[in-house]
């Protein structure tokens, strides 16, 4: 029912166990029809006699019979909005229901769809969170778990390879030009995690055995022309296997895991049981068409879906609030595997970054919520940030206060109590205080219940004749939506004190809040001050080590401290958040003076620190390309109360040109030290030089002399088949005043002329262009929004050109003149008539027109009520816009 707000509070369990369900799947180019059979029992608790609701969405209903009788005789069952109403049902039954759908028409890309490409078509299932009931009639929710057998018969010609979860049971000739193949699932699951794939798909296939002596067939399906880029995908999903082994005594539990790559689909991937599918982008990859960040986004999405079997599948959630328990965790899961297969420091800073970037933004807007939200009207619109990353950054704080050994304790106790069970967060938690005997009711009453960023303000003081350290703690969080008071937080300060000489000191204190084994305070007051003994020289504090909890830290360092943790600091994101500050603080600087801003000159030292270090090998090339990029507009504007895009746009610009011009003969050192145009190899010390060398390119390219090393290095990089250094010269060419308009013209011919024929490489040749800062970008949306290589009913595709545009071509689309806006609300109103979940996630840069300047506040307001009021919005586009403009 549209627009009706679903509750957690008003949970109720389904009163009735699904023994099995057996599904038939015959498969036509212009339908499907659907037989299901499924066993109900009433459970020990409830009464036979009450109605049961089974969900359906946009399914002609052919026959339904309950213990083989035509139930629509006697009006047992009627239709309504949500699906199936069965009155007055016995205590067992067993029903059958036979529907007609259309997966050739289902551009939402839920439930069982077509895609349709060149090279032929491809049946395809998404049921995360609620497409089940656009396959069939059945109670589609997480916390009913059955065995699935599934039969699917379709053309043997066009569709050769029949995909279901689990293992293979029989197959063979249906007669008429057609076959059959017959899955069976042997560990029970709840409807999301069902999964069907049908199509002429190549295959690339390994072999794994596991720590239990299971030998596990690897598969990996394409289409036929990328068969050839699935061989990373096949590394990286024996390594993550591995990794699970090691680190969590986890093992692979089928005889097959199979991946599918399709281009259509919403998300990144799904963990279907036995049966993922995956967008394309990550699992495709050879250096010819993939970048190191895109070698990267593969294997952590591989890791990331693998690990699900266990903390998603095997235990699942008992409603779609619980939905964190599931993705928090294995984020948090994907980003320790993907730190130990390169640089975990570096991995850190990339996390803090996207929280920073995205999730603070949420915390900030009308979207706020917990990582367990309290309502929602939409499910699809529970895969946030907040869910997702901030979820993830919650169980790392536990990682951090339990240690390893704790928190894999924890992790075998949640197991051993919930295998093969529907739960909540509580079971989580709870499995992680018993396990250590740690008392986390706090950390579960803040984190899990109160929405917002939490703001800490720190000060110390040193008294050199008792020699000890005070050092002050309080926090604060801003009010959100329905909280507008919080509770203090409980949550993990991980420091560090260092003395003149930048060594570290023995932390000492009685406190009983402090942890010295693990130089952790933990804060659970709105005030707390913390006296360190012993302490023999004024010290530097290293506050919050590691990024140790998601707050936002105002502290009383000062420039020279920041230049100083920058070079002696022994955690390396330490040392980058103190070059981020001092950014920080002058971009913030610049934007209050206004049109007639200066670049603070201090940022031309902290930025040599980093040169001298590198130079010197005290500090590695992935860490210092990471301190060399300035931090995004958009987290500078998230800690400004009121965001001057125009203005932080031109500080930031003019603080690279600064910086180059200070610093052109140093960073070009460094880049001609570190360029090579030998041939592409995928490892930590390689990805580390191209870093290096492509942050000292981009600074380059604000001077003149970095047109001709740009065009150099995309000529001979194009060349030579190495996807990053293309990017990375396109990228900036295009992004550059010191490149011609022809030569930045014969840079995209030069491409597309190359890639046109692969589609994936197209989704980056059209979102450099869509992200471009230059004048004139939305000329060139609207262009390519009509190319041939744009194709709406792929999501990718609208991603590359819409997601480019609004996330980061802030001078275009926040344009003075609203043009901007205009054009976004527009494309969001038809598009949600084609894709209504991906149009959602397209919404939230609006969100934030509250804190904008005034003159954008009421242009982004006005596009919010032209999405509202142009009559029949989905579900997905109309919640976000609601809450918009409470």
């Amino acid at each position: 029912m549209k627009n009706t707000a679903i509750k957690r509070s008003d949970y109720q369990p389904f009163p009735y166990n699904v023994e099995n369900l057996d599904l038939s799947f015959e498969l036509f180019d212009d339908k499907a029809i659907v037989i299901s059979k499924a066993k109900y029992t009433i459970k020990s608790e409830f009464k036979a006699g009450e109605n049961l609701l089974l969900n359906g969405t946009n399914l002609k209903l052919l026959s339904i019979s309950m213990n083989n009788e035509d139930i629509t005789k006697n009006n047992c069952c009627s239709l309504n909005d949500e699906g199936m109403l069965i009155t007055n049902p016995p205590s067992d039954f067993e029903l059958i229901i036979k529907t007609e759908i259309h997966p050739e028409t289902n551009t939402s890309l839920e439930g069982l769809y077509r895609e349709s490409s060149d090279v032929g078509s491809t049946f395809c299932t998404q049921c995360e969170a609620m497409g089940f009931r656009k396959i069939t009639y059945y109670p589609d929710r997480p916390d009913v778990m059955t065995k699935f057998t599934t039969k699917i018969e379709a053309d043997a010609k066009k569709y050769p390879r029949l995909l279901s979860n689990g293992n293979k049971i029989d197959s063979g000739d249906a007669g008429n030009g057609r076959h059959f193949a017959i899955w069976q699932d042997p560990w029970k699951k709840p409807a999301y995690l069902f999964a069907l794939v049908a199509g002429d798909l190549a295959l690339t296939a390994d072999t794994y055995t596991t720590i239990e002596g299971r030998k596990v067939a690897l598969e990996i399906y394409t289409d036929e022309h990328n068969a050839n880029k699935a061989d990373f995908a096949i590394e990286s999903l024996k390594k993550s296997m591995k990794w699970d082994e090691d680190t969590f005594g986890l093992a692979y539990d089928l005889d097959t895991y199979m991946i599918v790559a399709t281009d259509s689909f919403n998300m990144g991937a799904m963990e279907n049981k036995g049966l993922n599918v995956f967008n394309s982008k990550y699992v495709l990859a050879d250096p010819a068409t993939t970048t190191d960040a895109g070698y990267e986004g593969v294997e952590a999405v591989i890791g990331h879906e693998y690990f699900h079997n266990w903390t998603g599948n095997r235990v699942t959630c008992r409603d779609w609030f619980q939905l964190t328990l599931k993705e928090g965790l294995t984020v948090f899961r994907d980003q320790e595997f993907s730190s130990d297969m390169q640089s975990r420091s570096v991995k850190r800073i990339e996390e803090v970054t996207i929280v920073r970037n995205s999730q603070f933004g949420e915390d900030a807007s009308p979207m706020a919520h917990p990582i367990r939200p309290d309502e929602v009207k939409e499910m699809n619109n529970f895969y946030t940030s907040t869910v997702y990353r901030k979820g993830a950054e919650v169980i790392r704080m536990i990682h951090t206060m339990l240690g390893a050994e704790g928190f894999r304790n924890g992790m075998d106790l949640y197991f051993k109590r919930h295998d093969g069970k529907a739960v909540t967060c509580e079971d989580f938690i709870n499995a992680m205080a018993d396990a250590t005997s740690t008392d986390l009711s706090q950390f579960m009453a803040t984190w899990y219940f109160q929405a917002g960023t939490p703001e800490v303000n720190i000060n110390w003081e040193y008294n050199e004749k008792d020699e000890t350290l005070y050092l002050k703690v309080e926090q604060t969080c801003p009010p959100t939506p329905n909280q507008p008071t919080k509770k203090p937080f409980h949550f993990p300060l991980v420091i560090g004190l260092l003395d003149k000489n930048g060594d570290e000191l023995k932390l000492k204190s009685n406190d009983k809040a402090f942890d010295a084994n693990k130089s952790l305070l933990n804060i659970t007051k709105q005030s707390q001050t913390f006296m360190f003994e012993g302490v023999k020289s004024n010290p530097v504090p290293s506050l919050f080590r590691n990024f140790s909890a998601p707050v936002k830290v105002n502290a009383q360092y000062t420039i020279a401290d920041y230049l100083f943790l920058m070079k002696y600091d022994t955690d390396d994101f330490n040392r980058y958040e103190a070059g981020q500050k001092i950014a920080v603080n002058i971009m913030q600087t610049m934007v209050n003076s206004g049109e007639n801003m200066e670049a603070d000159s201090c940022i031309i030292d902290a930025f040599k620190q980093v040169i001298t270090d590198v130079n010197a090998g005290k500090l590695d090339k992935s860490i210092a390309s990471k301190m060399l990029t300035l931090p995004s507009t958009t987290y500078v504007g998230e800690l400004m109360d009121v965001i001057n895009v125009g203005l932080l746009q031109k500080a930031r610009k003019l603080l690279r040109k600064t910086i180059a011009t200070n610093l052109n003969s140093e960073l070009l050192d460094i880049y001609n030290s570190n360029y090579s145009s030998s041939t592409y190899k995928f490892t930590t010390d390689e990805v580390a030089r191209r870093s290096l060398q492509n942050i000292c390119l981009s600074y380059l390219l604000e001077l003149d002399l970095g047109a001709d090393i740009a065009l150099n290095q995309f000529n001979t990089a194009n060349k030579n088949d190495n996807m990053t250094d293309v990017m990375a010269a396109m990228s900036g060419i295009i992004n550059s005043d010191s490149v011609s308009i022809n030569d930045k013209n014969k840079v995209l011919e030069t491409f597309y002329d190359k890639w046109k024929d692969d589609t994936e490489v197209m989704d980056k040749w059209l979102s450099v262009q869509t992200s471009s800062c230059s004048k004139g970008t939305l000329d060139i949306v609207k262009m390519l929004l009509k190319h041939p290589v744009y194709n709406e009913t792929k999501p990718n595709k609208v991603r590359a050109v819409i997601g480019g545009f609004c996330a980061s071509g802030a001078d275009n689309f926040h344009n003075i003149d609203g043009s901007g806006y205009d054009f976004f609300a527009d494309f969001i109103i038809k598009y949600d008539k084609i894709n209504p979940q991906t149009a959602a996630r397209f919404v939230s840069p609006l969100l934030k027109w509250k804190k904008m300047d005034s003159t954008r506040k009421s242009l982004m307001k006005s596009a919010l009520e032209k999405i509202q009021n142009s009559g029949n919005t989905s579900n997905d586009v109309s919640e976000l816009v609601e809450k918009g403009l409470s």
